[in-house]
């Protein structure tokens, strides 16, 4: 068996990630550990500790969407399925966090394109596949090259209402993508809606989740190294209590 790592690393100052998400890691290394450790063991010194060192520990600011992450619908809307109250991510169903996996390459779409449900319905002919219940799809956009800088929040496709419906409707629950968002960029969702004030475009991919349960991975890498499908999908997200994502470390089992 072969795995797969799909997530990417949680950094300090990633550029990925606009200004006002920050990402900041306080690194402590194991000199400044020592001093820590120091304070938990009254009468310690630097000659008590191996060669003076303590332990290495780090402080984190970030987001719940910092990183590879799983949204959760109550992210989306205080209410899912047309009305129940939307579960938030420590209530995922784990059963539906392991299961088969099916990759959708729209990545020779422009960066902006709005994918749709005749384009999903192609790409699964393509590859010649039925999706079944629980199925996770995961869709390469086009952004993952760009992760690191700047850029990457402006590139890739991204699904559309329609799109994400057609998946749910057919049993899927949890989806994926190597973008910033499920949705286009907000860039060219922002300059579309600047010119035809249609608030339906506004977070369309998102929203969907009001009328169907869903969930979904963002921000994925080396969906490029994965057959399109005959392969396993482990994506069990962090336990945030009452929070609209958690992060994951998504996991290909290719057997």
């Amino acid at each position: 068996m072969k795995m797969v790592d799909l997530g990417i690393a949680i950094e300090d100052q990633t550029h990925s990630d606009p200004p006002s998400m920050p990402t900041l890691i306080d690194y402590w290394d194991h000199a400044k550990g020592a001093e820590h450790m120091k304070s938990f063991f009254p009468g310690t010194t630097a000659a008590d500790l191996p060669k003076g060192l303590g332990w290495a520990i780090e402080y984190i600011q970030l987001t719940t969407h910092s990183g590879t992450h799983l949204d959760a619908p109550w992210h989306y809307h205080p209410t899912m399925n047309n009305g129940e109250p939307a579960r938030t991510i420590d209530q995922t169903p784990l059963e539906w966090c392991f299961s088969d996996g099916v990759v959708l390459n729209f990545s020779d779409k422009p960066d902006g394109y709005r994918v749709t449900a005749r384009d999903v319905g192609e790409a699964l002919r393509d590859i010649d596949y039925k999706l079944k219940p629980l199925d996770i799809v995961l869709v390469r956009s086009g952004a993952a090259p760009y992760w690191g800088g700047t850029e990457y929040l402006m590139r890739g496709c991204g699904m559309g209402r329609e799109a994400t419906l057609w998946l749910l409707e057919r049993g899927v629950k949890i989806v994926g993508t190597d973008a910033w968002s499920w949705d286009r960029p907000l860039s060219y969702i922002a300059q579309e809606y600047t010119k035809t004030k249609d608030a339906t475009l506004i977070w369309e991919g998102h929203f969907a989740g009001i009328e169907k349960e869903y969930y979904h991975m963002e921000k994925m890498t080396n969906l490029d190294k994965l057959p399109p499908h005959g392969f396993k999908i482990v994506c069990f997200p962090i336990k945030i209590k009452a929070a609209g994502a958690g992060w994951v470390r998504p996991v290909a089992l290719i057997l």
